[in-house]
């Protein structure tokens, strides 16, 4: 496909310049194909696909020293091409990543409408692997350009939480085990449907009490709403009728004549039943209020006991359903925490990507915490009688991944919640470094190397700020997850300028608006 994109450009050149440009066009290949231009070139590998049946993807491997990628399925390497990363002050970053949106034909806002066909982004801020010019160098501006053919061939392929590792040396998966690692119960991943309806169906009658609760609550508060007026009104009555009656006394007190004093009596008494009248109704009316000011309370805390079995029964229908899907675990020396994501499979509410569940995170204890552990990446290749099948990728040389394994202790409630029903393409990624400020909602995890360059990260926009998925809400009937968004102060990289060569960059601690590149 590039040759011929190439021919086509050249024929449409040579036509507008007619002949004397064809004679220079000539004299310009000629020179670009000497063989001292030539030696310049750094040899790439080429294309390659595996001699055998291959599996879904479920890792790529980027080595920028090697400017080539990789696909692996769970019985080895299926897919392999040269790349073109950033180019100096752009630098593609090294690091952990995963596919958080597809795009067949993707247009550039940054770069003047370029074409940037079947893109798989792997950062909100604008890194993504796509098809594009390979000039057999880093030459990009901090994408991973792929082959125009090979990236048609594997868009299909590819799904939204695909691990995409960037490595600033050759990697390659190796296998591996440890008891650390998630060993699964084939009884609790067959008993996870059937939990998840059940769980899901009792989240549902869970919600329409809630919702039934907040009615009566509002209907009771919408009545008591009006006794205030009402007493007050009650309240100006008796004082109008106490001040006639003081005043019937006063004049019954000052009569001269028998007359004048039989007048003054019954105005009194008038009075007086009038003021007994008023203070009777007051009393009714305060005593028939506290009633429904009670009445009030109740519903109030009927209702918000309700909404707490919602959200625990939501919360116990979304970790069910989620238990069927691959769980991603980051540990971070950085922050001394552990973060799980799953894919909910949902969309953004915003538009682009899908949500990821981030209900988990938890402090963890790291023995010498002073001392590196590297950057390992664990994948669930397949499943074996026994369990799983594992593979590591170490991009950051720190302490051996055994043995960083081994200087974790992790809370036995998180493994106890997610291990039993671990499936392959789960992964636990263990690193010196923080997640990343573009970890947010919409991504799996996202984590850069920060003694790596950096350019084509740090010089784009970062995101809005992270939003979180909560299960104070179910699909509007239990039919789906439920989510509502809020800021949240991101475990992230803290600001700081970076040098790379003579370029000087900054990466702000707070995200800014979303920036597509």
């Amino acid at each position: 496909m590039k040759n011929r994109l190439t021919m086509a450009r050249s024929t449409v050149a040579m036509r507008r310049w007619g002949p004397p440009g064809i004679v220079v066009l000539a004299a310009v290949v000629a020179l670009t194909a000497t063989p001292a231009t030539a030696a310049k070139q750094p040899r790439q590998a080429a294309e390659a696909v595996a001699p055998r049946v291959a599996g879904e993807p479920i890792m790529a491997i980027v080595s920028i020293k090697s400017q080539q990628v990789t696909f692996y399925d769970a019985d080895g390497w299926i897919m392999r091409a040269p790349v073109s990363t950033g180019t100096t002050g752009r630098e593609t970053p090294a690091g952990v990543f995963a596919i958080v949106e597809k795009d067949k034909d993707h247009r550039s806002t940054m770069y003047d409408d370029a074409w940037m066909p079947n893109m798989l982004r792997i950062t909100w801020n604008g890194i993504a692997l796509h098809g594009g010019p390979l000039p057999g160098y880093a030459a990009s501006h901090g994408c991973v350009r792929m082959p125009f053919g090979f990236a048609e061939n594997l868009f299909d392929k590819t799904n939204i939480g695909m691990r995409v590792i960037i490595s600033p040396h050759d990697a390659v998966p190796t296998d591996f085990s440890h008891p650390s690692l998630f060993v699964p119960r084939p009884d609790a991943i067959a008993a996870a449907p059937g939990r998840a309806d059940k769980l899901s169906a009792e989240a549902e009658e869970a919600t329409r009490a809630a919702d039934a609760a907040k009615k009566a609550a509002s209907a009771a508060a919408k009545e008591a709403a009006s006794l205030p007026a009402a007493l007050r009104k009650l309240e100006q009555q008796k004082a109008r009728a106490d001040a006639e009656l003081a005043f019937a006394d006063k004049t019954l007190a000052n009569a001269r004549n028998d007359q004048a004093r039989a007048k003054a009596e019954e105005l009194n008494q008038k009075a007086a039943a009038k003021a007994a009248d008023a203070a009777t109704q007051l009393d009714a009316a305060r005593a028939a209020a506290q009633q429904k000011r009670d009445a009030v309370a109740a519903t109030k805390e009927a209702a918000k006991a309700a909404a707490t079995r919602k959200a625990d029964a939501v919360k116990a229908a979304t970790d069910a359903k989620l238990a069927g899907e691959p769980v991603s675990v980051y540990i971070s020396r950085a922050t001394q925490k552990l973060y799980v994501r799953r894919n909910t499979h949902k969309p953004a509410p915003d538009g682009g990507g899908e949500v990821f569940d981030t209900s988990i995170e938890v402090p963890i204890t790291i023995r010498n915490p002073d001392q590196p552990l590297g950057t390992h990446i664990f994948t669930a290749m397949a499943k074996t009688d026994t369990g799983l099948r594992w593979s590591v990728v170490t991009i950051e040389n720190g302490d051996e991944a055994r043995n960083a394994l081994d200087r974790i202790t992790i809370p036995q409630d998180v493994w106890d919640r997610i291990g039993p029903t671990a499936l392959p393409r789960s992964s636990i990624i263990i690193s010196d470094e923080p997640l990343s400020s573009e970890t947010n909602y919409r991504t799996e995890f996202v984590a850069v190397l920060g003694n790596e360059p950096q350019g084509g990260f740090i010089t784009r926009k970062p995101t809005a700020p992270a939003m979180i998925a909560s299960d104070d809400g179910w699909d509007n009937g239990g039919n789906g997850f439920g989510f509502f968004f809020q800021q949240r102060d991101p475990y992230v990289q803290p600001a700081n300028p970076r040098r790379r060569s003579q370029y000087q960059y900054y990466q702000p601690a707070q995200p800014m608006q979303r920036g597509f590149w």
